[in-house]
């Protein structure tokens, strides 16, 4: 099975014994403590899993700048992006001293680790830009990942973690949120050797069940792992319960049994298109994925990226930075000339109209009012629980009005 990143073994950061657990958590209790941002608590979290193997904590600015300016650590860790803690509110904290760190995302802000404080940095408006434009590639507060990193504070407070709980994913998507070691125990299990990761932060369309299928055969996978988020998206995207339910119904009635396993991971989506599609890349070699499907704009939003930035990212990686391998798509849609999917720049002899395309825009308006899309463009089962869910969104919208 491939290696983790940097590592010959995983280093999850969560206490599993139940006996020092339970001892740290009663220490944490008298512990001078701070209240984690929502993106602080998602690094927790991947931290806590093993997704963020070899990583120990959060880094300090030196680590944060190197990473943000030239994708490794101040040690030549490759790393594409800062995982840092910030805040505004340093009060009572102190270098060489142990801290509880609490839970933003779950009532009553329960702890979720604790930690051995190595510094407490002030952020300077310069490193803060400078990060910023590295790892988003422009600093529009417009972009809704510029706007949360830029807010999360000026004090960026570092040191090493163990992790006490793994938020609020385990309760609420229990059959879904697996950790890196459980994901690479499995793949285990069933003896598979070649395995596609697919990244998927909305309900899979056709196109996207085509391309995990033209992955697994050109690779001669043994097997997919659709891999989504869970964590914090931006306003208007599906909640993950929905975008759940639209995955397993597609698997359960259209791949063959044994080919793909459903899970999905606690994180705050970025938007940063190409530094995060090679984040993405580290994790799931870190989950024992040997591949990492990378489609057209993966992980963008908006026009900030060119629709095949985040694939020629990874021609300018330094050489070993890592051993997972991506597949590389195009744009896929359904030709009518065909009557199959196919990846646009593959087919000759296309104009436009020739394949089915339908605006994310006005497929929203058809679900919404209780009309199925084509089923060239989206799977009757999976449009069916879409249009439930778009239709509850009406109901309820009218009523508040």
């Amino acid at each position: 099975m491939i290696k983790p990143h940097g590592a010959d073994v995983l280093d999850p950061r969560f206490v599993d014994s139940d006996e020092e657990r339970s001892a740290l958590l009663s220490e944490a209790e008298f512990l001078p403590s701070m209240t984690l941002n929502s993106a602080a608590a998602a690094n927790v979290v991947m931290l806590g899993a093993g997704y963020f193997t070899p990583l120990k904590g959060f880094m300090n600015l030196a680590d944060a700048m190197s990473v943000a300016t030239d994708m490794k650590t101040t040690d030549g860790l490759f790393w594409p992006v800062p995982v840092v803690n910030f805040t505004d509110d340093v009060n009572g904290l102190d270098v060489n001293r142990r801290i509880a760190l609490r839970d933003p995302n779950v009532a009553g802000n329960p702890i979720m680790a604790v930690m051995d404080v190595e510094s407490i940095e002030e952020v300077s408006d310069e490193q803060l830009a400078t990060m910023t434009e590295k790892v988003f590639g422009t600093l529009d507060a417009s972009h809704p990942g510029v706007a949360v990193f830029q807010n999360m504070g000026r004090y960026c407070v570092a040191g090493e973690i163990r992790v006490l709980s793994l938020s609020y994913f385990a309760s609420e998507f229990g059959d879904t949120f697996k950790t890196a070691v459980e994901i690479r125990d499995e793949i285990s299990e069933r003896g598979w050797e070649t395995v596609v990761a697919f990244q998927t932060r909305n309900p899979m369309h056709l196109a996207h069940e085509e391309l995990c299928r033209m992955a697994q055969e050109r690779l001669n996978a043994d097997g997919i792992v659709v891999h989504m988020l869970l964590g914090r998206l931006k306003k208007g995207d599906i909640p993950a319960s929905v975008r759940d339910a639209c995955i397993r119904k597609m698997v359960d009635v259209y791949f063959p049994e044994n080919t793909v396993m459903v899970n999905g991971y606690g994180f705050d989506m970025l938007y940063a298109g190409p530094r995060e599609a090679v984040l993405h890349a580290v994790f799931r070699q870190n989950m024992g994925a040997t591949h990492l499907i990378v489609g057209r704009d993966h992980a963008g939003v908006g026009d900030y990226y060119g629709p095949f930035d985040a694939q020629t990212i990874f021609d300018e990686l330094p050489e070993g930075a890592l051993e997972i391998k991506i597949f590389a798509g195009d744009h896929t849609a359904w030709s009518n000339k065909l009557n199959r999917v196919v990846m646009m720049g593959e087919v000759e002899d296309h104009a436009p109209e020739d394949f089915a395309v339908l605006s994310g825009t006005r497929l929203r308006e058809m679900l919404a009012e209780g009309l199925a899309p084509p089923a060239e463009i989206v799977r009757p089962e999976v449009a069916q629980i879409l249009m439930d869910y778009y239709q509850q969104e009406a109901r309820q919208t009218a009523v508040g009005e």
